[in-house]
């Protein structure tokens, strides 16, 4: 029998960190260690440094992203959770108690919605918050959307420990008519780039991630405009709408909102950078006004 072929030699770390960094990458060292921890022999770890180095996202490279503590499962072609975004989930948090109905739309990979299940459930133990005996273990009826094949494939790993339920198709039209006037909160992470700008992302997202997970049409705010035209219809009495806008469409992100009956608060973060708009249906009897 012909012998089999050698493997090719390891790639050290230094060499490896010098591959990356003559690609540009800026975190070169950290890079290397996650490579060379999740490589399982010599070919993967030259292939994936050839990937990352090739201009591959990192977490598509590894098949994962680190997001709130977890590890989310991205295959290439899906869009990478941000840890900006972890202000919505941190938001959304604040106001969600274990058992309320939480739908994830434009879920992407579900990294929102597995990650709020996560801190309610872990919330739960450690204060023992009264009202999970709904669900077992503190746990919120999870149900997430997405209009991507491959970002739906994804979300039913990244929310199965949650027992989180995914749905294919666009915005609302993908959920089940037993939700509507259920949802306690709804996360909407809504693709804001203004079409004019999508030339100005990097490289990594203008390349590798879909142009429908980025583009909000004209003036960034196109896919938030049909998610608010029917919250109000599937938000329970008092729930909320949770979103992530750039600074500069704040105010006009909220006045979308507010234009289809809800409540707004907007809620920043210096240092990610972060701005997340929460938009309250008014319970039942009472008149709408701002969020404190």
């Amino acid at each position: 029998m012909p012998a089999a072929p050698p493997e090719p030699p390891s790639l050290s770390r230094d060499a490896l960190v010098a591959q990356l960094r003559d690609a540009g990458c800026v975190f070169a060292e950290d890079e290397a260690a996650l490579l060379l921890a999740a490589a399982r022999d010599p070919a993967e770890l030259s292939a994936m440094a050839g990937r990352r180095a090739a201009g591959l996202p990192l977490e598509h490279v590894l098949g994962w992203a680190e997001f709130c503590g977890l590890r989310i499962v991205v295959e290439p072609g899906v869009f990478v959770p941000r840890r900006r975004s972890e202000l919505l989930v941190r938001q959304a948090a604040s106001v969600t108690r274990p058992g309320a109905l939480v739908v994830d739309l434009c879920c992407g990979s579900g990294a929102l919605g597995a990650a709020l299940a996560a801190m309610v459930a872990s919330r739960t133990q450690e204060d023992g918050e009264p009202g999970g005996a709904r669900l077992p273990g503190g746990r919120i009826e999870l149900h997430a959307a997405d209009l991507d094949g491959a970002a739906v494939r994804c979300a039913r790993r990244n929310v199965a420990e949650a027992g989180g339920r995914v749905h294919e198709g666009d915005l609302f039209d993908a959920l089940p008519a037993g939700l509507l006037g259920r949802v306690a909160v709804l996360l909407a992470n809504v693709p804001y780039v203004p079409t004019s700008s999508l030339g100005l992302l990097p490289a990594e997202a203008r390349v590798h991630e879909p142009r429908r997970a980025l583009d909000g049409g004209d003036d960034g705010l196109g896919v938030l405009r049909r998610v608010t035209a029917e919250a109000p219809r599937w938000l329970a009495p008092g729930g909320r709408l949770l979103t992530e806008t750039s600074e500069a469409q704040a105010d006009a992100a909220a006045a979308v909102m507010e234009n289809d009956g809800l409540a707004v608060r907007i809620d920043r973060c210096e240092e990610s950078g972060a701005t997340v708009l929460t938009g309250t249906r008014p319970a039942a009897g009472t008149r709408q006004a701002p969020e404190a």
